[in-house]
């Protein structure tokens, strides 16, 4: 199987590389800084492209079994702590995610051997803050904030054109992906390993989380799945409360989860950005179970202590 996969130079995307690389796979990642691009197997192919036309690229699609397009800039931003959204800021997040889209789109029309299927990531954002608890599935409706509206949306409406050209196409919307030496784990943490952890807000509002090893093995499931097409949320069947996370991420690091972090101070210091972890979405994979998917990890606890020995010890 050939695969192409953007955004592949990222926590998820390096890993989905390597393991398909490793089972024999042909697989293509496409950089705009290929010199840069470390972390990858050896047998990782590496190419340019400027993540806005199929310029240069183009031709790899053709053949191409299939495409996984994870490319966008991190909504939270690529520094510790979060970023705001400032209106720079979040044009940078819609245009690098919808430009990808469309130069992917582009390709596909170009190549007379089309892929099979092409992933199209995005994000439980899609629907919306729900504070109260209520469970979300893929049949839900959209969000009315600008995560949803202004992102998740146009995300993934960007690849929508290749189902018209005959390529079955799955959306994932992932949740919380938990990793101990990227994204947002580390953020978490670090309160609890200086010993001033604890819920943030209420600590009421739902998290819906994914251990990595399902986020890449749910990847891997679909793209060989003929009958996987449409929505899938990928986050584990039993999400939490903020303040159960904080107690089982406690638990792990043999810290207490004793003091809240005021919503008003959170609201404060990062604007909107706050409101995801404020308010948060009780998001399942109803698709994805009935698909025969079977989580590795399903307790949170469990999934936080196996990434914890996992890590490496300066990460910890």
């Amino acid at each position: 199987m050939r695969v192409i996969i953007t955004g592949g130079t990222g926590m998820i995307g390096s890993r989905l590389a390597n393991d398909l690389a490793a089972e024999g796979h042909e697989v293509i990642v496409l950089s705009r800084s290929p010199a840069l691009a470390t972390g990858l197997s050896p047998r990782v192919r590496v190419e340019g492209w400027d993540a806005k036309t199929s310029r240069g690229w183009g031709p790899l699609a053709d053949g191409a079994d299939a495409i996984v397009n994870l490319a966008g800039a991190s909504i939270a931003g690529d520094g510790f702590l979060p970023s705001r959204w400032t209106e720079e800021r979040k044009r940078l997040i819609v245009d690098s995610r919808v430009n990808a889209g469309k130069a992917i789109v582009a390709a596909i029309e170009e190549a007379e051997r089309k892929p099979a299927v092409v992933i199209q990531s995005s994000a439980i954002g899609y629907y919306g803050n729900h504070p109260n608890r209520v469970e979300i599935t893929e049949d839900s409706p959209p969000g009315d904030d600008w995560l949803a509206q202004g992102v998740c949306i146009p995300w993934e409406t960007s690849t929508e054109a290749v189902e018209g050209l005959g390529v079955r196409r799955v959306i994932v919307r992932s949740g919380l992906v938990l990793d101990f030496e990227e994204g947002v784990l580390p953020r978490l943490a670090l309160p609890y390993q200086m010993f001033v952890g604890g819920p943030m807000g209420s600590g009421k509002q739902p998290y819906s989380w994914i251990h990595r090893a399902d986020e890449i093995g749910a990847l891997r499931f679909l793209l060989r799945h003929p009958q996987a097409s449409g929505a899938f949320n990928l986050t584990a069947p039993n999400p939490v409360t903020n303040a159960e996370f904080g107690r089982a991420l406690g638990h792990v690091l043999n810290r207490p989860s004793l003091i809240p972090v005021p919503g008003f101070a959170m609201n404060a210091v990062f604007g909107e950005v706050a409101a995801t972890a404020l308010e948060g979405q009780r998001v399942l994979p109803r698709h994805l179970l009935e698909l025969g998917y079977e989580f590795q990890f399903t307790d949170v606890e469990a999934a936080l202590r196996d990434l914890h020995q996992q890590a490496e010890p300066t990460q910890v």
